[in-house]
């Protein structure tokens, strides 16, 4: 397959979808009008204009992702099924399968504003207090 040459009007359409929360494969694969996933990826490497503008879709793609995990979660129409209203297990995990895989992503694209905070703290010998040693360079030339 010959590779696509970038123009505006095409990467603007493809940032739109993914802005949109569709995936870049769905959109290259939903016409012939777009690329293959790889010409993309080529186009964000090496195209500034494009590569900023489908940093930026992502971006949003990763807020719209971070609104359905509230959407999943307050949605209760599945939990219970049939005519006796018995507790749909399945549903359930589905849900959480669903939160738990878009946390995930959230915390690897936007690791600032959805990972985890990590804290360092330093503790001396034992797990004691740190034991602050000054030592003069003076002392060791003699």
């Amino acid at each position: 397959m010959p590779e696509t040459k970038y123009t505006k009007e095409i990467g603007e359409a493809i940032c739109l979808g993914i802005s949109q929360g569709h995936s870049l494969r769905k959109i290259c694969n939903s016409s012939d009008i777009f690329p293959a996933v790889s010409t993309v990826c080529l186009w964000a490497i090496t195209n500034d204009e494009f590569a900023e503008q489908y940093a930026r879709a992502r971006r949003i793609q990763a807020e719209l992702l971070a609104d359905e995990i509230i959407a999943l979660s307050d949605d209760d129409s599945k939990d219970v099924s049939g005519e006796l209203q018995m507790p749909n297990g399945v549903a359930v995990q589905r849900s959480r399968l669903s939160v738990d895989t878009r946390k995930w992503y959230l915390s690897k694209v936007l690791p600032k504003v959805y990972g985890d905070k990590v804290l360092n703290e330093h503790t001396g010998k034992d797990g004691g207090a740190l034991q602050i040693e000054f030592k003069s360079v003076i002392d060791d030339v003699k």
